[in-house]
């Protein structure tokens, strides 16, 4: 009897240590699976004949970047500066931002870096940073709301699937304190009756109808 009690006693402790260790990955994880979008019909929409050419760059790019960027790496690496890039086929979600708006012609590792040079005092202190640093600074979604705040890029946050046109980004909470962004593009969910997004939240860059999956924290207009 007391070796069947031991027995059971074994396999409960060692059902919560695997619990626990389960548990603590989750906590750990940087993408909420349960959150993972589904694909939806899409139709691509043709630019006004006005269009910015940064504008057309940008988005263009954005897209360009579902093609070829297929995995999600947030490892910290050494950059070339300015112009420095992690390989094309892998990245975070902010690597889509920044290689979008370099198509565009702005190069936002020295934009942030020299504007985090010039105003250190007024960028987030998160990860115990004390001073600037190319390698990661414009890679960090915190950073780069700030930079477009101080550039006069916000808009108002709302639901309006309306307000998000095609060049905005986007940034999220995805709950936990972990922040995410994106970009509108000019492919039209005809499910949900809005642009799609193309952003990196673990799968590589993707194209998706996730506009209102998670809280809205920043809307920005550049172009």
């Amino acid at each position: 009897m007391n070796s069947s009690i031991n027995h059971q006693r074994f396999c409960s402790v060692a059902l919560c240590f695997i619990l626990v260790i389960s548990a603590d990955c989750q906590r750990r994880s940087e993408v909420p699976l349960a959150q993972t979008p589904k694909t939806t019909a899409a139709t691509q929409k043709p630019w006004a004949p006005n269009t910015s050419p940064q504008l057309k760059q940008l988005v263009e790019s954005a897209i360009d970047q579902t093609k070829v960027t297929t995995s999600y790496d947030p490892s910290y690496v050494g950059l070339d500066y300015p112009g420095g890039d992690v390989p094309l086929e892998t990245g975070v979600c902010s690597d889509v931002v920044v290689r979008a708006f370099r198509k565009a012609g702005i190069d936002l590792q020295k934009e942030i870096h020299d504007d985090m040079a010039r105003a250190w005092s007024i960028y987030p202190k998160k990860w115990g940073a004390s001073r600037p640093d190319s390698n990661i600074d414009h890679r960090r979604v915190l950073n780069l709301m700030t930079y477009f705040d101080r550039q006069g890029k916000d808009l108002a946050i709302s639901n309006n699937r309306n307000d998000y046109l095609p060049g905005d980004i986007v940034t999220w909470d995805l709950s936990s304190g972990v922040e995410h962004i994106g970009i509108v593009v000019n492919t039209w969910s005809d499910a949900g009756k809005g642009y799609l997004i193309v952003h990196n939240i673990g799968a590589g860059a993707r194209s998706e109808d996730v506009l209102l999956n998670w809280k809205i924290t920043g809307h920005y207009r550049y172009f």
